[in-house]
């Protein structure tokens, strides 16, 4: 398929370190053959289809910080090289590969704003069709990488092959319901929503200070949105964390469900609106556990992650973190599902 590369089993042996006496997680995940890949995705025994956006158009197109191009393949290094067991089984993974956005992350440099959300609207045209073809083919598929601008082509694309209205569920310091003003990462939600295409959202963690109070109006208006603040759980304790998870993930029963996290509420972690004031690792991964076990999933987004960022800021623990995170959500869901 034109823009998306993908991942062969020669490629996947480069990111590899193996050891005597150990196997890899890489070493037993599934690929796919580039000819009729489509057809070997069927009928693949496999349950969780991994596959990366690198792109930070979204993030640009909503004046933020890019970068988020670089997470997909340090994660999949990361993820590749963990260890294969009873707990986490390679065999339930296919590996897909990544989107192919190179040439228009290269005009993206000169575009200005209303050229960068045209831009992000012809990423959704790319999104969508793979993502509607892992799910016909009744996987879910893993997202990572990217602005949160592609929550909207993942939740189309559930939405118009299982022809229903799908919830979703979002741990994130930002509501991502800004106006629909042209196509960024700040309102991904707010497109699947008009659109018709998302039923009921649940975001955790909102960050009082930056959420727009016209979008905190508008939330509070629609009884199909749940919402709670950062601060009324970590800092004033009205709230319970576990108790807020569980009500998120009560509102979005029902349905097939899209699970969101923006890595920009995790503190220090290398994002396009990283924060020092977050929620700490151990808790988005109880998050992700969480969900993969109570939730209809139909699909899991890590969005907004970098390891390289465009001001200078490097971290490559961040790709460590997404392993973390994406083995999480296997373990539990294979557990329990």
């Amino acid at each position: 398929m034109e823009h998306f590369r993908i991942a062969t089993r020669g490629y996947i042996d480069t990111l590899i370190n193996k050891r005597p006496h150990e196997t890899k997680l890489g070493e037993q995940v599934g690929t796919l053959q580039i000819d009729n890949w489509e057809e070997q995705l069927k009928n693949s025994p496999c349950k969780y289809v991994l596959l990366g956006i690198p792109e930070d158009i979204g993030v640009r197109a909503n004046y933020g910080v890019g970068g988020t191009h670089s997470l997909w393949e340090p994660a999949l290094k990361a993820i590749l090289n963990t260890q294969h067991s009873k707990c986490l089984d390679g065999n339930d993974i296919l590996v897909l590969g990544a989107f192919d956005l190179d040439e228009l992350m290269l005009q993206s440099k000169e575009m200005d704003i209303p050229a960068l959300r045209e831009a992000v609207a012809q990423i959704d045209e790319i999104v969508h069709p793979v993502i509607a073809r892992i799910v016909a083919a009744g996987k879910i598929p893993i997202v990572i990488g990217g602005g949160h601008n592609n929550a909207y082509p993942l939740i189309q694309a559930t939405s118009s092959v299982s022809n229903i209205q799908i919830n979703c569920i979002n741990l994130d310091a930002h509501s991502d319901m800004r106006i629909m003003e042209g196509r960024h990462s700040g309102n991904g939600f707010t497109y699947a929503k008009r659109k018709g295409y998302l039923d009921k959202y649940a975001v955790v963690g909102l960050h009082e200070n930056y959420n727009p109070q016209e979008v905190i109006d508008e939330m509070a208006a629609d009884h199909d949105i749940h919402y709670c603040f950062y601060e009324d759980i970590f800092i004033t304790a009205q709230l319970n964390y576990e108790q807020a998870l569980k009500d998120a993930i009560a509102h979005t029963k029902g349905k097939l469900t899209g699970v969101e996290l923006d890595l920009d509420c995790i503190a220090y972690t290398l994002a396009s609106a990283a924060t020092p004031c977050g929620i700490s690792p151990r808790i988005a991964r109880q998050y992700l556990c969480m969900c993969a076990d109570a939730a209809n999933v139909a699909y899991v987004h890590i969005a907004e992650g970098a390891t390289h960022l465009h001001d200078g800021r490097v971290d490559p623990m961040t790709a460590k973190l997404v392993a973390y995170l994406v083995t999480d959500f296997i373990k539990t869901n294979c557990k329990y599902n």
